[in-house]
């Protein structure tokens, strides 16, 4: 898998050529998150949204089954630490955003993960870590991440899964 630092000390690109790769950067990442965090994943259908979520799910509560909840809106996975899972994909807006409640999924030892985030404009904290997934071809995808002050120093180094 290539991974490219860019010229910004909180960016990194990577390329998955595998749902299970995607997997494991999801695992890599969820290690690095402390408590509070929120993670907003943007990108069209099948672009790994869901792989990504399965592979830090697995590392927060092991062997828990884990799929969209595209139906219940917000699946919980782990006991401290508990892995919140938002799917916005049928939210219409920040309306139904706010009737979620959704200010309380980030208390306590929690970490959030938000499917569709851009349904959430308005209402991302301003500290999270933005991943944008894009198809590449094939079975490859691209993961664009961006750390906006949720991640410690070293955090690129540790997301390049061999």
């Amino acid at each position: 898998m290539d991974a490219v630092v860019m010229n910004h000390p909180e960016k990194l690109e990577l390329q998955s050529d595998a749902p299970e790769r995607t997997e494991q950067i999801g695992a890599a990442l969820a290690r690095l998150l402390p408590p509070g965090a929120v993670l907003a994943l943007f990108g069209d259908l099948a672009t790994g949204k869901t792989c990504l979520v399965r592979g830090m799910a697995h590392a927060l509560a092991g062997d828990e089954p884990v799929h969209s909840p595209t139906f219940t809106l917000v699946n919980q996975y782990g006991n401290p630490p508990v892995l919140q899972h938002l799917d916005l994909y049928r939210i219409a807006g920040g309306d139904e955003l706010a009737d979620l409640g959704y200010e309380e999924l980030f208390d306590g030892d929690v970490r959030c993960v938000i499917e569709w985030a851009e349904r959430a404009e308005g209402f991302l904290p301003k500290r999270r870590v933005e991943i944008h997934l894009q198809h590449a071809g094939g079975d490859i995808r691209e993961l664009r991440l961006e750390n906006l002050g949720v991640l410690e120093a070293g955090w690129q180094q540790a997301l390049i899964v061999r």
